[in-house]
């Protein structure tokens, strides 16, 4: 327990330190800073003069307030501070769930008959008690229901909640459809759904084969359709040949550009910022002009090689938008009628740099991405969300809680590991377990060679041994020791 404090802290300092460096605060004043103070709060709260006393200068501890003290105090003052925003992970380990009155009441019956329910059920039953007028003996009533079902939903001791999961997850996996589906609303873009995106989801792969984003906007972008527009084509790539045509012009030497103003208007492309691109294009560098209307490329040597390779290398170059954003439609949303925009591609880091995007309700369905942008986290509930989505739209009812124990395996040394042979099942202790799995010879031979032991803890290897499995009556041992007949 000690060394995962420690190791949380160790965190939290090189968050800090990693914060400090980007507001312009010097190493060597920032590893000093880190000897008594783990937090920016910590530092804006000490004020200057304990600054100074653990050895820096006056000007740098005022340097040092200015930079963070004031945004985090003023932070503070306004208003207080939400889960979301706690800087360290052992402060969010604090965050304290409150009790609204119809709360405290239920707790207070719940201590005085003795019953042991989580805290968090009682949170929701008194959240839809808020401003009911019931009696005590109601009271008594939900909290004796809520505890019986609470038992009757526990898993008993001993349980196989591994193959319980995978029973209630692959059975109604084989009526699924194997088809990739029209986004809802969207005709433009296509998503898989059915058995293909729940074997993906599985497998941990890293890029979907249907990637796209669900981008939620803020403020006036959501509401007005030419400011979603304009948020949408910062977002889409857009390559020279969606918004202009190449001519080859063989007697001059040169390649002339006709952009198409309809074209370049809908996705806001001005002719300088093409120039400013194919600038950048070293084939092209230095030979690029605008004559009335067109763009002109020349070639610096009369060869029709070298004019093929200027045409190679400018017919793709990107103009605006973010790499593997292919495609990106708005469509207004029938509840509360703001505008969102549907990405074909997917590039979560890039997006939520966007002005205008909602940072807190943008979604990508490639869990990899989450994972290296969003963290360990938020990609187990990715694949929560996404499994649970793509078995209820084929009106398939699973427990989420068979789900989850499914995301929890996937992803619990921090990485988003498959289930499969490159992954949980090709990592599992039992030398009999992989082999019943898959490439048996290839598993025997390498656990013989090393002298590895299985020790049968598992449900595949007693079976193959003939023994009963350390599961349910199997896994307790009962002894028996007979009286002696006293006579």
């Amino acid at each position: 327990m000690k060394s995962r404090i420690s190791e949380v802290s160790d965190m939290a300092k090189k968050d800090t330190m990693n914060a400090l460096l980007k507001r312009g605060i010097g190493e060597n004043t920032a590893e000093i800073l880190l000897t008594k103070y783990s937090t920016l709060g910590a530092i804006s709260d000490a004020g200057v003069e304990e600054l100074v006393s653990l050895g820096i200068t006056e000007e740098e501890a005022s340097s040092v307030i200015s930079k963070i003290g004031k945004k985090t105090a003023s932070s503070r003052s306004e208003k207080p501070k939400k889960a979301e925003e706690i800087q360290t992970p052992m402060e969010l380990v604090n965050v304290p769930l409150e009790l609204s009155d119809e709360g405290k009441r239920l707790k207070d019956i719940a201590d005085r008959k003795g019953i042991k329910i989580p805290l968090k059920i009682i949170v929701d039953i008194a959240r839809r008690l808020r401003n009911a007028d019931i009696g005590e003996d109601v009271y008594e009533k939900l909290i004796d229901v809520a505890a019986r079902m609470y038992e009757d939903h526990r898993m008993d001791p001993n349980e196989s909640a591994g193959i319980m999961a995978a029973q209630s997850i692959g059975e109604p996996g084989t009526q699924m459809t194997m088809r990739t589906f029209h986004y809802a609303g969207v005709a433009e873009i296509n998503v898989t759904l059915g058995l293909p995106r729940l074997i993906e989801i599985v497998d941990a792969r890293k890029v979907p084969s249907t990637p796209m984003m669900t981008v939620r906007l803020l403020g006036m972008a959501a509401e007005d359709e030419n400011i979603a527009r304009r948020v949408s084509s910062q977002i889409e790539m857009t390559n020279l040949l969606d918004i202009a045509s190449i001519q080859t012009d063989i007697t001059n030497m040169r390649l002339i550009i006709r952009p198409d103003s309809r074209k370049m208007d809908a996705r806001g492309v001005t002719p300088d910022e093409i120039v400013d691109r194919l600038n950048k294009v070293k084939a092209a560098r230095g030979h690029v002009e605008i004559k009335e209307q067109d763009i002109i490329v020349t070639s610096d040597e009369p060869s029709y090689k070298k004019l093929q390779v200027i045409y190679d290398a400018i017919k793709g170059v990107k103009i605006k938008g973010l790499d593997r954003i292919f495609r990106a439609v708005i469509r207004r949303e029938e509840k509360g009628g703001k505008w969102v925009i549907y990405t074909e591609g997917s590039n979560l880091e890039d997006v939520l740099k966007i002005d205008g995007v909602d940072r807190s309700k943008t979604m990508t369905n490639s869990i990899q991405e989450i994972a290296d942008v969003l963290g360990i986290e938020a990609a187990r509930n990715s694949i929560i969300r996404e499994a649970h989505n793509t078995l209820s739209e084929q009106g398939l009812s699973v427990d989420i809680r068979h789900i989850m124990l499914v995301a929890d395996l996937m992803t619990n040394d921090g990485l988003v590991k498959a289930i499969g042979r490159h992954g949980i099942s090709g990592r599992k202790s039992s030398v009999l377990a992989r082999a019943a799995f898959e490439i048996t010879a290839a598993h025997l031979l390498h656990a013989a060679m090393i002298g590895e032991v299985d020790h049968l803890d598992g449900v595949a290897e007693n079976i193959i041994v003939g023994q009963p499995v350390t599961l349910g009556t199997g896994a307790v041992n009962l002894i028996y020791t007979p009286r002696e007949n006293k006579q």
